[in-house]
């Protein structure tokens, strides 16, 4: 089974290689992935995250699921001295950092509740899989045609944050600047939940955002610096051979 569809602002693309994993499972994870886009994008005015912005919600009327996102952004605000905050200053609270990889994890996991075994969800390049090995592309930082590294994964999941996309939209949250010491920091971990809120993170710390990626567990860091460094950790699960198709 192979679906692609355009959900959250980019392009969501679903493999599952399990014949008795049927439609009905993929029908489940684009529509939770489309209930989140409704419930925690704060580019509509009447999502909960943006009432909760705004002051409308007590904490008493928010849902467990947004709870879980603030408790998220707290934790990594804490981690990295504020570098990474969803409420920098003068800006309007954004999760989306957050978001995007909790809630495609939880997709995945509707997957494997659904017997799911080997599969391949990736969301906008932020990947996570499982039953592999699976070849996962890294995105070159300022050639769109071509890859920095192709990694292998069996299990688990990377993201990538840097500036192609979106340019400078990732803020370091001490200052209310954007960041600009890194063009890119991808990073593997067990759950894309964690994967991508640390690849956000480290890239809001800069430089030394990798070796404090680095030092989380689970995390395997592959990063290009400012002046077109390339760093990364000796676990970063590059893959061997030639050729490579990024997933």
């Amino acid at each position: 089974m192979h679906r692609v569809e355009h959900v959250m602002g980019f392009p969501v693309s679903l493999r599952v290689d399990d014949e008795h994993v049927g439609e009905e499972t993929a029908d489940a994870v684009f529509a939770w992935l489309r209930e989140v886009d409704e419930r925690f994008s704060p580019f509509k005015a009447g999502s909960e995250v943006s009432r909760y912005g705004r002051g409308e919600l007590p904490a008493g009327d928010l849902s467990a699921d947004l709870v879980e996102v603030l408790d998220l952004c707290e934790r990594y605000r804490l981690a990295t001295g504020g570098a990474f905050d969803a409420r920098p200053p003068g800006r309007d609270f954004d999760p989306c950092a957050i978001v995007k990889g909790w809630s495609v994890q939880r997709a995945a996991g509707l997957l494997t509740a659904a017997g799911a075994r080997r599969f391949c969800l990736n969301a906008g390049g932020d990947v996570v899989v499982g039953g592999g090995p699976w070849r996962v592309g890294v995105r070159h930082p300022e050639f769109a045609d071509k890859l920095c590294a192709v990694l292998e994964l069996t299990e688990g999941a990377v993201a990538t944050s840097a500036r192609y996309e979106r340019g400078d939209h990732i803020v370091d949250g001490r200052t209310g600047a954007p960041a600009t010491g890194l063009l890119s920091v991808s990073v593997v971990a067990p759950t894309l939940t964690v994967a991508d809120a640390v690849a956000t993170a480290a890239f809001a710390m800069g430089a030394e955002g990798v070796e404090w990626a680095a030092g989380q567990e689970g995390c395997e860091v592959y990063a290009v610096d400012a002046e077109r460094r390339v760093l990364r950790t000796p676990g970063f699960p590059t893959a061997t051979g030639a050729g490579a198709a990024a997933a």
